[in-house]
Formats: structure tokens, sequence, C-alpha cells
């Protein structure tokens, strides 16, 4: 018998033992971690450890779209030697099978952002023809700007005049064409013509302007089933008009009815990581992604009444706190503590602290279920689209036309349960101040003032190279990588390296919880440039956007950045890049494809289920360029990732003109005149 042989199971495991530490770089979730061992409760880095991925699906070319396979098509241990004859059995290539999967990701990715803009639309229009009572216009300014968009007239003809007509006139009519965004079947989205010129010209010799969101998501589903679309190329072209209905579509529409609903975000200060809850008080955490129903919980668990109750069960006041992009909703608009990023929901409920999680859709474990089976912790579900059948789960139904009302039921809900607790409670004490908010409109007013709004000073900067380029780093926690590290190892490289830093999503709460999203950041991880501009204009060299619906604001900020002047014409010609150092969802890969069309060079981390089919591979990474301006890259090592945005970025600088930093000159008036009159 083997020495192996006789190792006992309790050794063995002990063997396979990983620290917290090995799995996280955050001091709150290693002791969540610790108590969840003590308290026998499994969490999602437990199983990380016990189940590792499939090694041919990782490749991407594993199809099970018939009842004739799974056909599994792994790269052989020494690569492609002369011509590639894998094939699955009705003959499909390895490219045919890569290029479906991915493309049947961003679908699934296009739709989940598209449909949560739909639930949007659908609320705002409620509320412009009075339906409810509980949501209102608030961003008038915002309105108009957007009924422009949609070609809403906002003046009406009285006698020889033009007069201003009433807002819930418009608002009516801007929610009847952005609801019909989903079902146009010919023709083109409205808000194509948002994007640069010469992005738009682009998209329209590419053929890949989206007619309708709905359209082009099933029109995926269509061609990717067996014995329909056989060409991969042909695949990514689908993939590009559906990915671009989400990042200009749906996703854009959701952000800016939002904007109008709940009021565009603006700098606000806020706390983030699980020592925001509190042992005496009852703690609600809202997680997910939709906005709708959240908003309404905020006014209801400061609603005195709401509190009095609380006090009456023993309780010293309510929190309320988000988790994912929920929680990043929340913040951006009202200043609602952050209890932490996707993988930390678990977390959250073994603190033995959390009353009520009240989830929507998107990111939710089903063990959060569990988890909650083993405290007292109320897992609430609250749309139709997303019930959990694991656990002892309530449902409590949203309707916007009783929002307010469902919303105190959910509260009420949580009061009545903070008298339960049995277990310990531990609340770990790490919590961040930082400063979340920054709307396209809010680093506007930042960068030029409240009377001209501009991104010049932004260009200026650019240009003169104190400021080398945009970074857009965003994207979800993988258990696959130790969370957290990817993401700032990312960031800090870029910033040292004079990079300004656009983040949404758990990417932010990462940065959150590191002290990133603060002013007084820019002086311990800046380097001289970025830091001089941060330190002037008082912003955080990390600019929090927003949820990962947000992403949209990237793609207007990058807009406005072109259409201000002097760093190309389109999208593609800046010195920017993208990436997801710890992506896992399939609506990242449909927001990657419609940053990679709108001329993006962007990067995932961890893995891309394409590297089985070589030439689809050289196509993502390498021919898209020719094509859209921007393409894909797929880099595990984070520092690797950092060196190739930044060179990237410097490509884009030389090709512009501006890889040189320009000297300061101290202009005269007679300097400036010769500008004005040149």
């Amino acid at each position: 018998m083997a020495d192996d042989d006789k190792v006992t199971p309790e050794v063995k495991a002990k063997k396979k033992e990983v620290k917290p530490s090995e799995q996280t770089i955050d001091f709150a979730t290693m002791e969540m971690l610790e108590k969840a061992k003590r308290d026998n409760v499994e969490t999602i880095f437990d199983r990380a450890q016990t189940m590792k991925p499939c090694n041919i699906g990782e490749q991407g070319t594993c199809c099970k779209n018939c009842s004739q396979g799974p056909c599994r098509l792994p790269l052989p241990k020494k690569g492609i030697e002369g011509e590639d004859t894998r094939k699955g059995l009705c003959g499909a290539t390895p490219e045919t099978i890569a290029a479906r999967n991915f493309a049947r990701m961003v679908a699934a990715g296009a739709a989940a952002h598209s449909d949560h803009g739909r639930g949007v639309a659908e609320v705002f229009l409620a509320a412009a023809r009075k339906e409810t009572d509980d949501y209102r216009i608030k961003d008038t300014e915002k309105l108009l700007e957007v009924a422009d968009l949609f070609e809403v007239p906002t003046k009406v003809k009285e006698g020889d005049e033009l007069v201003d007509r009433d807002h819930n006139e418009i608002a009516v009519e801007v929610g009847e064409k952005a609801l019909a965004e989903w079902g146009r079947q010919e023709g083109e989205i409205y808000y194509a013509k948002r994007a640069p010129q010469a992005t738009y010209d682009m998209w329209k010799e590419q053929d890949i302007i989206p007619r309708g969101i709905d359209r082009e998501v099933v029109e995926i589903l269509h061609r990717t089933h067996m014995g329909v679309d056989q060409d991969y190329r042909n695949i990514v072209k689908q993939c590009s008009r559906a990915a671009l209905a989400d990042g200009w579509a749906g996703s854009m529409i959701a952000t800016d009815l939002q904007d109008i609903m709940f009021g565009t975000p603006y700098p606000v200060h806020g706390e983030i990581n699980l020592g925001v809850l509190k042992a005496d008080h009852v703690n609600i955490i809202v997680h997910g992604h939709e906005p709708l129903l959240s908003e309404m919980i905020v006014v209801a668990a400061q609603d005195p009444e709401m509190i009095d109750y609380a006090k009456q069960k023993g309780a010293h006041g309510i929190v309320l706190a988000g988790m994912c992009c929920t929680a990043n909703e929340i913040l951006v608009r009202h200043g609602m503590p952050i209890a932490g990023n996707y993988l930390q929901q678990e977390l959250a409920i073994i603190t033995g602290a959390v009353d009520a999680m009240v989830v929507d859709v998107q990111c939710i474990m089903e063990n959060i279920a569990n988890v909650a089976e083993c405290y007292h912790t109320k897992i609430i579900t609250t749309t139709p689209r997303a019930k959990i059948e694991s656990g002892d789960t309530i449902h409590i139904e949203f309707d916007e036309h009783y929002a307010l009302e469902d919303a105190k039921r959910i509260v009420k809900t949580a009061i009545d349960n903070y008298p339960n607790r049995s277990a310990e409670v531990m609340i770990p004490s790490q919590k961040e101040l930082m400063v979340a908010g920054f709307s396209t409109e809010a680093i506007e007013y930042h960068l030029g003032g409240t009377f001209r709004g501009s991104f010049v000073p932004l260009n200026d900067n650019i240009i003169n190279g104190r400021i080398r380029g945009i970074g857009g780093v965003v994207g979800c926690n993988n258990a696959r990588t130790m969370h957290d590290s990817d993401h700032l190892i990312v960031v800090k490289e870029l910033l040292k390296n004079d990079v300004i830093v656009l983040t949404t999503g758990c990417n932010a709460m990462a940065c959150g919880k590191a002290g990133l999203l603060t002013p007084e950041a820019a002086k311990v991880y800046c380097g001289p440039g970025l830091r001089e501009v941060c330190e002037t204009v008082g912003i955080p060299p990390v600019l929090h956007m927003g949820s990962c619906v947000d992403n949209s604001r990237i793609l207007t900020a990058a807009t406005a950045v072109v259409k201000d002047g002097g760093l190309g014409d389109s999208i593609a010609d800046l010195p920017a890049a993208g990436a997801a150092p710890e992506w896992m969802s399939e609506k990242a890969i449909s927001i990657g494809q419609y940053f990679v069309a709108s001329g993006v060079y962007t990067l995932f981390g961890v893995t891309l289920p394409v590297s089985g089919a070589p030439r689809f591979q050289k196509y993502l990474f390498e021919e898209l360029e020719d094509i859209y301006g921007g393409k894909w890259d797929m880099v595990a090592d984070p520092y690797e990732m950092a060196r190739k945005m930044i060179a990237h970025i410097d490509k884009k600088r030389a090709a512009l003109g501006i890889d040189k930093a320009r000297e300061r000159v101290l202009m005269d008036m007679d300097d400036r005149r010769a500008l004005e009159a040149g």
C-alpha cells in the first residue's frame, strides 16, 4: 500500500485546508470565514476549493445545443499540429462551438441588464401617467435632455409663440418611446446617434447598429440553435448588435430613467464593509441590482413610525445597508452604507446580525437561503423572475402601484425578526469612508463648474501629459481568484502610472474597502501628474460611477471626452482601456462586447472560454481591432493586465501625437489673445 493510501480522510482534508488569508485580502472577510468554520457553515469559498472547473468548458469547446451531445472538443495537450480536425457530431468546428457559447453568454447578459431596463421603463411610465403616488419626476433637466434624444418635443406652439410643455406630458412620451425600444423590429435604436459621429459611422459601415433590444437577443438564440449560423465571424457580428443594444439602449435607458425618477447622482459620502452593521440595530440588507424597490425601502427605513416600532422591539434603530449593485444604487443617491460585494453576501448573514436580506435579481447565490437557516435571517424575495426554492424564504412581491406599502411590510418583517436572534453576533470592525456618485454630469460639473460643465480640463491634462489616460476597471468578484486582490492590483498600478480610473460594480466596492475612493488617496497612490490634478479639482483618483448597469455612464463620459475635442474623433482614438479583473457573470461578456464594439481595448482576468478555438480567439484578440478599433484580451496576471492597458494607452497617445509631455508655459494676456485669435 502506498504511503498516500495510509493517510486518513481527516489528514487529507487538513492538507487541503486553505487559510482565509489565501482566499481574500479583505480582513472583514477573513474574520467571517473563520467564524463560518467555527459555526460549521459552508460558503462559496469552501466550494471553490472542493469543486474544480471543467477544463473543456473553460476552453469554450463543449457543445450541448442538441441531445446528440454534449460534444466535447478539448484542445490537445501539445496544441494543434497541422490542420485542426476536431468536430462535433454534426461537424461543428471548435470555432463554431466556442462562438456559439460566447454568443449565448452575450445574449443572456444583454437580456439581464436590458430586462432591468424594461422594468425601469414600465415604472417610469406608470409614474408619468400618475398611476402610482410613490414615484415622481425628480430631475426635470435630465428629462428634457433625454426627451431630445428620443425626439420628443419639449415645447409646443401656442399662437405665434413656443411655450414649454408640461413635464408629465413629456415624461409619458419619453416612457412610451423608451419602452418601444425593446420591441422595435427595424430601423435603429435612438441612442445610437448619441455616440461620437465617427463611432456611429463605423457601426453603420459594419451593419451592427441594433434594431431593437429583444430582436437582437432572440436572433442570437436562433443563430446559435443547432444547424443555423456556422461562421464564427458572422456570429460575432450578431454579438455586437445584441451587446450594443444592451450598452447603448437597455442599460443606458435604465440609467437615464432611474436618474430622472430618483435623482442624478452627485458626489456623496458613504461607508463600506461589514463593519457598517450594528449589533443593537435592526439590520436590513438589500441585495441585487434593481433600485425600484430599494428606493422605497430607503424611505420606509427612515420612517419615524418604523424606527419607533424597532425601538419597541428592543433595537436602537434601523441600519439599511446594500450588497452588490443594489448597494451602489442607494449609495450614489442617498449615501447609504454598503455591507460588501458579491463574495461577501453569505458572510453578512454569518455575522448573526442581519435580520432580513431582501433580494431582487442577478448575482444572488441560492446558498444564502441555506446559510440563513443556520442563523435567524429572513431571506425575502421580491420579484416573480427570481424566487429561491432552497431554505425557508419569504416572498413579498413588489408592485410599483403599492411600492411604499410593500417596502414598509418588508421593513416590519425585519423588525419583527430582531428578537429572534440566537447565534453569536460578531460584526467585524472594518469599514472605510468613501466618496461615490460620479455620474457623467457630476464629472462635468467638477471639471468645468456650475455654468460651464465640460470635459475640456480633463482633455487638456491628458494632452499635456499630467494624466496619461483613462482606465475603466469594472466587474464582479470571482471565487476562482483571491477576493478583491486582482481588482486592487490593477487599479493601483494604473494610478501610480498617472491613469485616472472610472469604476462601477464590485470593483468599485473593492476600491472603497481599500480606501481608494477618497480625495486623500491621490497623495498616497498616484503618480505626480494625476495627484496634482486630483488635488486641484478635489476628486478621488478612482471615480465611482455606480452599479454595473451604469457602465453606460462610462460610454457617455467617453463620448463627452471625444466631443470636447483634442483626443480624436471616435471612442477608439482615446488613450483609454477597460478591464474586468475578476469577472464571473454573463453580463460581463455582454458589457465587454459592447465596449469592444465601441472601440475600447478590453481585458478580462481569471479566464475566458475561447482558448480551445485558436482561430476564434485570434479573431477576438487581434482581428476585431481592424474592424471596430477595439478588441478583447485575456490576462490572468493583474500586473501584466495593467502593463498591457498602459502600453495600449501609450500607443493611442503616440497616434494622437501627444506621447511626449509638453513643457508648462506661463502665458500672459498677449499669449492668450493670440490663442483666441487663432
